[in-house]
């Protein structure tokens, strides 16, 4: 059995993106989104048990027991020449498992992920709320590392990131990052969050908004002036917005929308899908929050959102179809493809013949 660094080492070697360490089954890997076997033996028990310990021993001193005694922990590490590495250890049938993200040192270029300029000049705003949103693995973090690289590098600011865990390593170059990784630098989103306000930031990075609480918070810091990032997992401005909204309980909404209204930004929405080439292609919806669009927040008329976006001719106001379509005529994906990730596949279908 190939030891953890010489799994990891493989990954990175293969340009995968996921290793999956679970019994049952050979080391697995994730590569453009496909998962292959590798061609060993299938784990025991006691050989996952000895590879997760083995990560454990990889990141310093960080203890197993909660792990062992609550069945999930979450944390990343590197290991020197080769990656980071971002771990999500859990239990599955009573055997220790774990999903390991391979993450570069290095920070992407945004036109070799495909990331538009429009999503990139987001980070030109000063205040308010900006949201990047997909399924898990879309690639959302990815996105706001390089807003934040791009803050980063043109701007004289304090950038506070508050990640679980920490992904994707900023050095200060115009601005000061201030990195802070829950459970190991604070307790919680919340109690962060609320510090981080004390701490003259300019952008805040908020890894998750996971709970009412959360966004209460986050919504009170793009209110006081600042520019605040975050994720959520819908797919859509309209989606994201009714959760955000859904997640209070039915008295405090009406107020709810409103303060929305007036901090959201713009809302991102992304998911990664399969090129002819083989590789992952990422596709996106952009809407920036115009008068109109606060109109509807404001009015609980969400539903419109999306037929603004869609029939919208400016730049900053692109619909999930019509990147669908640009990437199909660019013979980037296929057209069963397109179809397949449509938010509207009858009118897209329209529209490719």
């Amino acid at each position: 059995m190939l030891t953890i660094q010489e799994i990891l080492t493989k990954a990175v070697t293969n340009k995968a993106s996921d290793v999956f360490v679970v019994a049952g089954l050979p080391v697995s890997y994730r590569k453009n989104d496909r998962i292959t076997v590798d061609d060993s033996d299938s784990l025991m028990p006691k050989d996952t048990e000895q590879l997760v310990r083995e990560i454990y021993a990889l990141t310093g001193g960080r203890d197993i027991e909660p792990l062992l005694k609550e069945g999930d922990d979450d944390f990343s590490f590197a290991i020197p020449h080769l990656s980071r590495f971002r771990v999500s250890a859990y239990k599955q049938r009573g055997s220790l498992s774990a999903v390991i993200r391979v993450i570069s040192f290095t920070l992407p270029n945004p036109a070799d992920l495909g990331l538009p300029e429009q999503i990139i000049s987001l980070g030109n705003n000063t205040k308010g709320m900006i949201l990047v949103t997909g399924p898990a693995g879309s690639g959302k973090s990815t996105t706001l590392a390089c807003i934040i690289d791009h803050i980063n590098s043109t701007r004289h600011s304090h950038i506070i990131t508050l990640e679980d865990p920490i992904e994707y390593l900023h050095r200060h170059k115009e601005s000061i990052v201030s990195q802070r990784e829950i459970r190991i630098d604070t307790e919680s989103y919340v109690t962060a969050l609320r510090a981080a306000l004390r701490q003259s930031p300019d952008v805040i990075l908020l890894g998750e908004m996971r709970d009412y609480e959360t966004i209460s918070v986050a919504m009170t810091a793009a209110e006081t002036g600042h520019l605040l990032f975050s994720t959520l997992h819908t797919i859509g401005a309209a989606n994201t917005i009714n959760r955000i909204i859904d997640v209070f309980p039915a008295n405090q909404q009406r107020q709810i929308a409103v303060q929305l209204s007036t901090v959201l930004n713009a809302v991102v929405s992304q998911q990664l899908v399969p090129g002819v080439d083989g590789n992952v292609v990422p596709a996106f919806e952009i809407m920036t929050v115009t008068p109109a669009i606060r109109n509807m927040i404001r009015d609980n008329k969400v539903y419109q959102i999306d037929g603004v976006i869609y029939s919208s001719a400016a730049s900053d106001m692109i619909p999930m179809d019509d990147s669908l379509f640009n990437l199909y005529t660019a013979g980037t994906i296929t057209r069963d493809t397109a179809l397949m990730y449509a938010s509207n596949p009858e009118m897209l279908g329209r529209k490719l013949k």
